[in-house]
Parts: structure tokens; sequence; C-alpha cells
């Protein structure tokens, strides 16, 4: 393969790719075998993924359909080495250099799996009408880096699965937590660099977030509601009156121009695909919280004022002359002259190469395909879903463009992820394969005659989230 021994920036991929590999095999300790070659099926796969027994028919996958769904069941995966395995690598960044990393649920929707315990009311999007429903299902919440340039490349660094009885702005903030201390602990982030950004769509109480997560080197950008109402800084009583100093100033209506005051930063660009971009934003916002709101039922004391700086985005037309409707941006910093306010709806249009993310692991590597019972089991593939797609992406610079007859050629730095994997056959076979063979057995005696199970216990479907997490997006 030409591309391989192309040179010392090859030569280094190539060295990361099948270090990568065999730390993934050590983080396998139980059933090793079995579920790395059920990796490398995934990657090997002529189509895509569409049920684990087709699976067992490639090349890579030695064992036959038993080992696999065995290994699923009683496998164990390290998840905690894997994630610091994936905080070391080589990760995508912006221009600038800085980590930025979106999060966002993705649903695994199981609605006729009655048998399967923890599942949720996962929302998703209808097809029909275009009204949200929801279907039971598990909820996956990814943490993936976001990088720059043509292309939609991102890098999973934790998944986290949802129960029924978690708080998601509780769990989203340790998940925040522990990510930032593995990319501390891997050099990824050091005490002089900048903070780093989480982008958030919609969904999460970004305020929460924003007071939970103070005292970490991080910053918030996500989307509220148009509806909502913020106070400017309290002033003080003008005059001798006694009495209590106000704790909210003035109104910001987002939906009433006429309470909006002069922009703190303003920026007008042009975008090929949004027209004539405008940019405003103000500083030193903050809500009215309630105890009745949220989590912040249980807050000691005086309810804080949680600053903040809000972004206003105006575009000429969408994509599919579609109307465009306004879009206000949250950003954790209260400051608004601190950053410049054109690169921040810029990075916000970066989060959604974490959906092309999520749409290549269901369509085409199979994510959501198997019919597991489990949710243990249903963790396992997911990281093994999360390795072979860091596998792809460690492999890109490998890779030759096996385009077909109607595709486009891409430049070796623009080239997808499905035509990666289109050539990481190739790739696979100058790599060490970690695995041993099988071990001739006899056939076994088969199934017993009679039934000698009792019959499944039924689940019912969880709650959407905690109660006392009611959240106002």
């Amino acid at each position: 393969m030409s591309s391989v021994a192309a040179g010392a920036v090859d030569r280094q991929a190539f060295a990361e790719l099948s270090s990568f590999r065999m730390e993934l095999y050590a983080a396998m300790p139980r059933r090793a075998d079995a579920l790395f070659e059920l990796t490398d099926a995934v990657l090997c796969a002529g189509g895509p993924v569409v049920s684990l027994p087709e699976l067992s028919l490639e090349t890579v996958h030695r064992r036959g359909h038993g080992a696999m769904y065995d290994a699923l069941a009683r496998g164990r995966v390290d998840v905690a080495r894997l994630r610091l395995m994936l905080a070391g690598l080589t990760l995508p960044r912006g221009t600038d250099g800085q980590i930025s990393i979106a999060l966002d649920v993705t649903p695994w929707p199981r609605p006729d799996a009655e048998c399967s315990p923890e599942r949720l009311h996962c929302y998703r999007p209808c097809r029909c009408d275009g009204m949200r429903q929801t279907v039971p299902g598990w909820p996956y919440q990814v943490a993936a880096a976001l990088g720059g340039g043509r292309t939609s490349w991102t890098g999973p660094l934790d998944v986290v699965r949802l129960g029924p009885d978690d708080d998601l702005t509780e769990v989203t903030a340790a998940q925040i937590r522990d990510l930032v201390a593995r990319l501390r602990e891997a050099g990824q982030w050091r005490e002089d660099d900048p903070d780093v950004l989480f982008v958030l769509d919609s969904g999460y109480d970004i305020v929460r977030l924003t007071w939970l997560l103070r005292d970490e080197p991080v910053r918030l950008l996500g989307r509220i509601r148009a509806d909502r109402v913020m106070h400017h800084p309290p002033g003080r009583r003008k005059g001798p009156t006694k009495g209590r100093q106000p704790r909210h100033g003035e109104p910001f209506r987002l939906a009433d121009p006429a309470t909006h005051p002069q922009p703190v930063q303003e920026s007008a660009t042009r975008h090929d695909r949004y027209g004539a971009v405008t940019a405003r934003c103000w500083g030193r916002l903050h809500p009215k919280l309630e105890r009745r709101q949220g989590g912040w039922a249980d807050h000691p004391g005086d309810l804080p004022n949680v600053e903040g700086t809000l972004v206003h985005l105006a575009v000429e037309h969408l994509p599919g002359n579609r109307d465009p409707k306004p879009l206000w941006l949250w950003h954790s910093v209260p400051d608004a002259t601190a950053h410049d306010v054109d690169r921040l709806w810029r990075i916000f249009l970066r989060r959604f190469d974490i959906e092309h993310t999520f749409r290549f692991f269901k369509q085409v590597l199979g994510m959501t395909r198997p019919h597991l019972r489990h949710p243990a089991q249903a963790d396992r593939w997911v990281w093994l879903i999360l390795a072979a797609y860091t596998q792809l992406r460690l492999a890109r610079p490998l890779t030759d463009d096996l385009r077909r007859p109607w595709e486009k050629p891409l430049a070796p730095d623009q080239l997808t992820p499905g035509r990666v994997r289109r050539g990481y056959p190739r790739i696979r076979k100058i790599l060490d394969t970690p695995t041993k063979p099988p071990k001739a057995t006899r056939p076994g005696p088969g199934r017993p005659p009679g039934r000698t199970t009792s019959p499944a216990p039924r689940h019912p479907v969880g709650k959407h989230r905690h109660k006392k997490d009611t959240l106002r997006p």
C-alpha cells in the first residue's frame, strides 16, 4: 500500500493506530479475542452493519455467532482505561488550537423490548408532521472533540448511558469534570492553556451547568429558548429609602427588541449557506431563578445570580429556502468583550458535526442494530462502536481514496468516514492482530428437549428524567 509508507507523517499515524489496537486489546480483560474480532468485523464489512449474525460471516471474524453473543453477554471492557486512551490520542482542534467538545444525547430505540430494563422515553423527531414524539429506548450522551476546516470528523472521548433516576444536569456536570481531569492527565490541557469549550444544543439547563462548573477550567456555549427573560445586574436604591436592595435589574426580554440596549459587540459577515449574518452580544445578564425550577429546590441559602453573555444571531436565509427563526446563545463568560462574537457562533455551527457522527454510528456501523436485552450488553457494543470509529479516524492519513465511478475525488484531508472504512481492510492486512485463532472444538449436544427457562420478566418504561430535573432549554 503506497500511502502507508509515503512519509514520516504516515509512519507516525501507522504507529499510533497500531498502538491503539494493542491498547484496545489489553483493555478487554475478558473475552478479548471475540470482542476484538467483532470490532474488526464492523470495520471490514462490505456494507452497512445490519445484524450481528452477518458480522460472524466476515473473514476477520474467525469465531461463530455463538461466541459473538457470549462475548457481548459475558465479556468485559475496561471503560476507565479506554477513556484515558481516547483522551491521550491526537484530538481534532480548531484553527486556534483550542479544544472544543460537543455534548449531545442520541437514543437507541427499543420500543418493543419489554424484557429490557432501564428504558426511558427518549425524544426523536417525527417525520410525518414535524412534531416531536418519544420512543422507549436507551439514551446515550456522547462527548466528542470538534475540529475545523471542511470536514465533519469528530473525536469521540466519552459516552454515558442515562438511567431512569439520573438527573441529566448533574450527570452532565460529572461527565465534564471527569473528562477535563483526563485531558489534564493525558497532557492535552495545561494550566496556561485556554479553557476547554463545551458546546451544547437546546435541552440542557446551561445556566445550572454554569453554576455547577464554576470552579472548573471550562466554558459553556449553548442554545436557549427565544422567549426567555434575562435581567441586568441590580442597581442600588436611590436616596435614603430603607429596605432590601434589589437582586435583579431591568428585564431583558429576548422576544421584545424594545428591551434590548445597545449591544457590546456587533459583527456582520457573509456566509456561503446563510447569506448575510449579523451577530450581537450583551454581557452581564442573568435569569431570575426559582426553587421550583430545575434542581434549585435543595440549594442552601439565597439563589445565586448566574451571569453570562447573550449572543443573538440573525441570518438572511436557511438552506432549503426555509424562514430563519431567532437564535439565541448563552455563553458562560459574563464579560462580553473577552471573546470574539463572530467566532462564538461559528463554533456553535461546528456542533452539528456530532450529528453526522451519530448518523454514521447508526446507519453504517450499526450502533442501534443489535437486539440486545440487557443494557450492560448495549454498553459494551456502544464502546466497541466508539473504538471502531476511532480506528477509522487514525487510519485516515493512511487510506487511499477508493471512490465509486460516480463519486467526486477528494483530497486526503477531506476523506469521509465512509471512504476510509472502504479502504480499511487493506490497512488491516499489514497491522498486527493480537487475537489468537480459535481452538477446534466438537459440536455441542444441541438444545435439550422441553422448556428449560422461565419467561423473562417485563420491565416498565422509566421516566425521561428525574423529577427535579425539569429543564428549560
